[in-house]
């Protein structure tokens, strides 16, 4: 589901940790031998801080993933430029 929403561009709900979340995914990969997606949170709860902001999913975490029939429009500018760090990237948003 996280490769066909970010190769349509579709935004994605799911629970986290115990809060609702709706988030643009953009960088599917692994990282420190896990299964992480990064995403920009546009809605739903968070107990690390406002929103929006760019956060790292882990996919064994994630509960109730649903794609949404709203789309973004693409990438979006990270602060410093650039994603953070990969062991493997799988599918990047373009």
């Amino acid at each position: 589901m996280i490769i066909t929403a970010i190769r349509e561009k579709k935004v994605l709900s799911f629970t986290y940790s115990g809060h609702p979340r709706i988030v643009e995914p953009h960088v599917y990969g692994i990282n420190e031998g896990t299964r992480q997606f990064l995403g920009y949170q546009i809605r739903g709860g968070s107990s690390s801080g406002a929103l929006p902001e760019w956060r790292r999913f882990k996919m064994s975490a994630m509960q109730n993933l649903q794609i949404l029939n709203e789309a973004f429009p693409g990438r979006r500018n990270s602060p410093s430029g650039e994603h953070s760090s990969w062991d493997q990237m799988i599918l990047v948003v373009v």
